[in-house]
């Protein structure tokens, strides 16, 4: 890679990220897609933290981080900033967090930033964990998985509740764009990035971001992992605006898998896999993906 090319980098090389992270990896690409003329409301999360180790940042454009629990407040007073010093036409205003910083602690600003209806692009990056302090569960863990705040053990199955499903909660707010998207297809965060700052209003992009440790993946296997997640139709990737969807990424026939196969990749689900048990709560997994299949016309061919 050039010189140059390394220099011009919106999120520079050296943060502290764990090899093979998925949220680096969509955090990268959701900025080189946005350009450098935007501003960042970055909430306190694994993304801060590895990005902007004191005194030094990776960040390349105008960057403001301030708690866990309100990126989206702190972007929408930048968002009225700009409009009040008749500005609004110089930069974009980005909020972005993690899953627990946008399902939980930050779900009311979440919220009110929609309500509101200010004109700024709210990007989650769903690693389903608290990935920076433990790997605690969040809203946004699935069924089943092993966290060290849902333990799988002699009583337990791990974490007893379902995705929290934000787009939706998204789109009866009333946002302009709502899409999901998967570190596992980069140009299709690009261009659904793209087309979510070409428009005007509330916008919300949930990227599914594998957490090697978290998870308990190898470094070298956070894309297939993301792939099979979305091929398996546990995670659809689609786009919405003003609540129609417009579009649907269709799962291919070779490349589909079952939630079994997506769950043998990872050691969070290892406890299911062992147990005799183990089969009925796959199918209880497999029935969410069936469902998604079904609600979203995932199989077929792209157009």
């Amino acid at each position: 890679m050039a010189v140059e090319e390394v220099e011009s980098r919106l999120l520079a090389y050296g943060h502290t990220a764990c090899a093979g992270c998925g949220e680096a990896l969509a955090a990268r690409t959701v900025i080189e897609a946005a350009g450098p003329d935007v501003i960042i409301a970055n909430a306190t999360g694994c993304l801060e933290v590895f990005t902007t180790r004191f005194p030094r940042s990776a960040w390349r454009v105008p960057w403001i981080h301030s708690l866990f629990e309100n990126a989206a407040s702190v972007a929408s007073g930048i968002e009225v900033a700009l409009k009040a010093l008749e500005r609004s036409d110089e930069a974009k205003v980005i909020a972005q967090a993690g899953d627990g910083g946008t399902a939980d602690i930050g779900m009311g600003a979440f919220s009110g930033m929609l309500e509101r209806g200010h004109d700024i692009l709210y990007v989650c990056y769903d690693t389903e964990v608290y990935s920076n302090t433990g790997f605690q569960r969040s809203g946004l863990t699935p069924l089943y998985a092993h966290t060290t705040t849902s333990p799988a053990g002699e009583l337990t199955w791990g974490n007893a509740t379902r995705k929290k499903d934000l787009p939706s909660i998204a789109v009866d707010h009333g946002a302009v764009y709502v899409a999901t998207a998967s570190v596992g297809y980069p140009q299709d965060i690009t261009r659904k990035v793209k087309k979510a700052l070409s428009l005007s209003g509330p916008k919300y992009i949930q990227i599914h971001c594998p957490c090697v440790p978290g998870w308990g993946i190898e470094s070298h296997m956070t894309i297939r992992v993301a792939r099979a997640a979305v091929n398996s139709g546990l995670i659809p990737l689609f786009e919405i605006v003003e609540g129609n969807i417009i579009g649907v990424r269709k799962i291919k026939e070779d490349e589909r898998v079952s939630v079994e196969e997506y769950m043998k990749l990872q050691k969070r689900f290892s406890h299911v896999l062992k147990s005799p048990r183990g089969k009925d709560l796959i199918r209880q997994v497999q029935s969410i993906a069936n469902l998604n299949i079904e609600k979203f016309g995932l199989l077929g061919i792209n157009e």
